[in-house]
């Protein structure tokens, strides 16, 4: 076998020379990295100089409720498209019912109705009737018929007022249905039905329509698409998914909404809120506060909300290991409590 040439040794040393200096040059670096960019080792001296600090658990509702209002201002995807869908189905309609709560009538009023609804006549239904407050409610009726709305207070649970709604209607399409009938034409009226996330506009529809016809649940965002229902020969009504608009310009507006479950739980803090929700109902309803927790004025007088929000855990017994108050299910009982009507008819709004 002959000698090789040089060539032939290049070509042969020089890939496996590049893959070895490569690899040596990752090594440096890597080595590098880790001198430069990795943290001291720690030592017994340097933990005792630097000792770390205990971890204290915040008292429930800290934030106050400015802060509070700053994480419920919102807007998803979802209901950008609502409201695109609602524009677009608004000429379809004769009418639009918008569909509010009760216990929270200045709250759960979109501000922007009269843009949304264009020239067409609406009439502004008060769901939940049976948990508010009956005087507010009267109250609140007279300010808003002052001006010449229509206004039904209605609740779906015991069915009041809810055989106002079909006259309530004819009423304020008589003259258009008049014309028809002289042309000697049957119109059924269309409405479109519009509200706050959480209203009951589903539950509104079932009890028109006397099935279960729209899908129903006690959380908001459950109808996402909308849904014709044509109510016994006399209306066909289009039920659109619950709508917020962007923000709020009143604190108080985006916090009423979350003590009445428009605005998912997910997405807030519920020891804050709960905390929050106390707060309110001890000074506008302090009586029946007083009578659902067995409160005494030694548990209220001179405290702070979170120390008044733990006696209330201590008396209902939601407690832990070590004897501390369980935060997050005493905040579930009372906001649960409030929402189902347990601690009696309250109205938020004043």
């Amino acid at each position: 076998m002959g000698e090789k040439t040089v060539a032939e040794i290049k070509k042969k040393v020089k890939p496996g020379y590049k893959a070895a200096a490569k690899k040596e040059r990752n090594k440096k670096a890597l080595a590098e990295k880790k001198f430069y960019h990795a943290p001291p080792k720690k030592t017994d001296e340097t933990v005792r100089r630097a000792p770390k600090p205990k971890k204290e658990k915040a008292a429930p509702g800290a934030a106050n409720a400015r802060e509070v209002a700053k994480v419920i201002q919102w807007f998803p995807g979802h209901m950008t498209k609502a409201l695109r869908e609602i524009d677009a189905c608004i000429k379809q309609v004769d009418i639009v019912l918008e569909l509010c709560d009760a216990r929270v009538p200045f709250s759960s009023r979109n501000p922007k109705i009269a843009e949304i609804v264009a020239n067409k006549p609406y009439i502004t239904i008060m769901n939940k009737s049976a948990l508010a407050d009956p005087e507010q409610s009267a109250i609140w009726k007279a300010k808003m018929t002052e001006n010449g709305n229509r206004v039904i207070f209605t609740d779906c649970m015991t069915g009041a007022g809810i055989d106002e709604i079909l006259p309530a209607i004819r009423t304020a399409l008589k003259d258009k249905l008049d014309a028809y009938a002289q042309k000697g034409m049957r119109r059924i009226p269309r409405a479109m039905i519009i509200g706050v996330t959480n209203c009951g506009k589903s539950t509104l529809i079932n009890r028109l329509y006397g099935s279960k016809k729209a899908k129903s649940e006690n959380r908001p965002g459950v109808t996402r698409i909308n849904q014709w229902v044509t109510v016994e020969g006399q209306l066909e009504l289009l039920d659109t998914p619950g709508v917020l608009w962007p923000k709020f310009d009143d604190e108080n507006v985006g916090l009423n909404l979350a003590f009445t479950g428009a605005i998912r739980d997910e997405i807030l803090d519920i020891e804050s809120i709960a905390v929050l929700l106390m707060s309110k109902l001890l000074k506008l309803y302090p009586s029946l506060m007083f009578a659902r927790y067995k409160l005494s004025r030694e548990d209220v007088d001179g405290k702070l909300p979170h120390e008044i929000f733990e006696a209330i855990g201590r008396k209902r017994g939601l407690l832990i290991s070590g004897a501390e108050v369980d935060y997050p299910r005493t905040a579930r009982m009372l906001i649960d409590e409030f929402r189902s009507g347990k601690i009696g008819r309250i109205t938020l709004d004043r």
